[in-house]
């Protein structure tokens, strides 16, 4: 799919704090929608930094992810995150590998 599409597409994944009526979210209001979202990709990036990767919103809808030397992924949802993440890292890349798990703790 073009980039466009890809923006103009629905982001409606089920780890999304939405506010709709019936839906459980303790996010009711935008601003606390964001700072779930900021929080997120703060954990992410954590797990990311073990492979030099670096992950950020793109236009309050999409995700970037980024390599150090400038190679770029544009997706929709969080559930993408790590498949991109594999494809982009040049050793591979497993959240639960025990060298990374021993990295971090040692953070």
């Amino acid at each position: 799919m073009c980039s466009l599409c890809g923006i103009l597409g629905c982001d409606d994944h089920w780890t999304n704090a939405v506010a709709r009526p019936g839906v459980y979210s303790h996010n009711t209001d935008r601003q606390a929608r964001r700072a779930e979202g900021a929080r997120r990709i703060a954990a992410a990036n954590r797990v990311l930094s073990y492979r030099r990767l670096a992950l950020s919103e793109w236009q309050g809808r999409s995700y970037l992810l980024c390599s150090p030397t400038g190679a770029t992924s544009v997706f929709d949802a969080l559930s993408h995150l790590w498949p991109e993440a594999e494809t982009m890292a040049t050793r591979g890349f497993d959240p639960l590998d025990e060298d990374m798990l021993d990295w971090m703790e040692a953070q």
